[in-house]
């Protein structure tokens, strides 16, 4: 009898790519499933093209790509990433998804992690000032969302070269379709039937594990994987191989295939300042 044929739909963050996913889509082709990636709607440009996004936009996208792939899949599992985590949530949950499993990554079901200012609240003020939201930008700032001082490395050098794995800011108008759709997630979690792995970093600077608690209280068999030595970005983090591990696991698949790095090197490449932007480089690449 030969295996069903498996897809997995991967969804980026807010401003990212496919680097915001870490080797995650290589993992998984090695365990036999097909991975496939949205672009969503604003990205993979400029953070201008963010300004006129809606939700409704980023869900018409993968909500197309999804069923492409139910039509083409026995099996089709969603994985998503910070925004693209809430996407996947509220995906599962306006399409009754039961044709596999649901991963959450790092969903910011709530923004109050210990990086974010104490005026984070006047943001819904703003929204309601004529103009004010289109001009004001949020900075991507250090840590960048990573404990790794070697990923981070990686990451500031790839900004100063003006790579575009990642916008470096966001419009707050943008911000205010992230809100509406934190909103829209914590609505019917009580009505998801598919199996339901969420992640997330007890020291995450963005959202606390709050997220990650409320996610795994509301679904029915939710399970919940906190990590302590990673921040937002735990596919690239310290943890990273924890973190495909459990998604392996999680979907039926070998973990083994996932071989651990040895962090002591990472350490000593780190100390070493002018090379460690050259070696994160190589590091991130061989992720990929």
């Amino acid at each position: 009898m030969t295996a069903p044929r498996t897809a997995a739909l991967l969804i980026h963050g807010l401003g990212g790519t496919e680097f915001d996913m870490g080797s995650l889509h290589r993992v998984l082709g090695r365990a036999g499933v097909d991975t496939h990636g949205v672009t969503l709607p604003g990205h993979a440009g400029r953070p201008e093209d963010l300004l006129d996004v809606r939700v409704e936009d980023w869900m018409a996208v993968v909500t197309c790509r999804y069923r492409e792939l139910c039509a083409q899949y026995e099996q089709v599992h969603v994985i998503g990433m910070c925004l693209g985590a809430l996407l996947a949530v509220e995906l599962c949950k306006r399409e009754s998804h039961s044709r596999g499993t649901l991963v959450a990554l790092s969903a910011p079901v709530f923004l109050d992690g210990w990086s974010t200012p104490w005026y984070r609240a006047l943001r819904h003020l703003l929204y309601h000032v004529p103009g004010v939201p289109r001009r004001i930008r949020v900075e991507e700032e250090d840590p960048y969302g990573v404990k790794s001082e070697l990923v981070r490395a990686f990451i500031k050098a790839g900004f100063a070269r003006g790579d575009g794995f990642h916008y470096q800011w966001v419009p707050l108008a943008c911000v205010r379709q992230v809100d509406r759709l934190r909103r829209m997630v914590k609505r019917g979690l009580e009505r998801m039937r598919c199996p339901v792995l969420v992640m997330h970093a007890i020291e995450d600077e963005l959202t606390s594990p709050r997220s990650a608690r409320l996610l795994g209280a509301r679904i029915p068999g939710a399970s919940v994987v906190l990590l302590r030595d990673s921040y937002h970005m735990i596919c690239v983090d310290h943890e990273r191989e924890r973190v495909m591990q459990n998604v392996l696991r999680f979907l039926g698949k070998d973990p083994g295939i996932v071989r651990p790095r040895r962090r002591a090197s990472a350490a000593r490449a780190c100390r070493v300042g002018e090379e460690a932007p050259r070696q994160a480089d190589g590091l991130l690449a061989a992720a990929r």
